[in-house]
């Protein structure tokens, strides 16, 4: 009996998943099964959508005759620059504090923290202030400046907890070679650290792919718009034809999924640093 009940609840709980699977994944198929038709005026009964012949017209005319190759090229100049350079600096800080020591280190870091929990709102008008008098508007050198230094920030609280747990005896093998903090900090501190890195890559990667407001305040030229601008305009042209705007909108999800499924595999994982002595 014991085992037959056991048997009946797996099953349940298993039934339990599939349906919340179902549930959480039907939107998004329904999603992509809309942009197959022709025109969607008004969003087409879950009947219709299944019935659809599949065909690739609606993200032709969305990435050709909208130009939103372009608007897609910019983003991933954008987000790509703005997430290795926020990793490299964010790691290059975190390995200072986690090494150095230096008078107010304590208090500094706390100081990085607290920017944190400034409301993007808040910072929007003096980061705008400050761009503006650099000369920097409408460029996309200010617009790294805000992401890169925002990525900093988040790295290095992120990465100083993990650079804390990479054993200190492995520093003894470069600096009996004569290495010093710069290979160190290249030839363990980083490889050590790869699902970390990994992690945040995503995170910074989406943050600005999706980054909306600093990116509309800052560029003004069509030409140089991110995806995210190019398509809350779009959305605002075409609300009533959803199979563009689905279209237009898997095209800006597909990057972050992409890079998800690139660096999934190098999602923090406990322990990264254990058998690093034992080598």
């Amino acid at each position: 009996m014991n085992k037959k009940s056991d048997i009946f609840w797996k099953i349940v709980v298993y039934a339990i998943l599939i349906l919340g699977v179902v549930i959480f994944i039907f939107p998004f198929i329904y999603m992509i099964l809309t942009t197959f038709f022709t025109s969607a005026y008004v969003l087409p009964k879950p009947g219709e959508v299944f019935s659809v012949t599949p065909n690739l017209e609606n993200y032709d005319l969305v990435w050709n005759e909208y130009h939103f190759y372009r608007y897609f090229l910019n983003s991933v100049l954008v987000a790509g620059v703005a997430m290795v350079g926020g990793l490299f600096l964010g790691s290059l800080t975190a390995y200072a504090f986690v090494r150095f020591e230096f008078p107010g280190k304590e208090f500094l870091f706390r100081a990085f923290l607290f920017t944190m929990m400034i409301p993007l709102v808040l910072a929007i008008v003096p980061q705008f202030t400050v761009i503006q008098n650099l000369g920097l508007v409408n460029t996309y050198l200010g617009l790294w400046l805000i992401y890169i230094g925002g990525g900093v920030v988040g790295s290095t609280f992120f990465l100083r907890g993990f650079f804390e747990t990479v054993p200190k005896d492995l520093e003894e093998s470069v600096i009996i070679d004569g290495g010093g903090n710069w290979r160190i900090f290249w030839h363990i501190y980083l490889p050590l650290s790869k699902p970390a890195l990994a992690t945040m890559a995503i995170f910074s990667f989406q943050g600005t792919w999706d980054e909306y407001f600093v990116a509309l305040t800052i560029i003004k030229e069509e030409a140089l718009r991110t995806l995210p601008i190019q398509l809350m305009m779009f959305q605002g042209q075409h609300a009533s034809n959803w199979a563009l705007v689905f279209a237009a909108s898997l095209i800006a999800i597909l990057p972050v999924v992409v890079i998800y499924i690139i660096f999934q595999k190098r999602f923090v994982q406990s322990g990264g640093s254990d058998g690093a002595l034992k080598g």
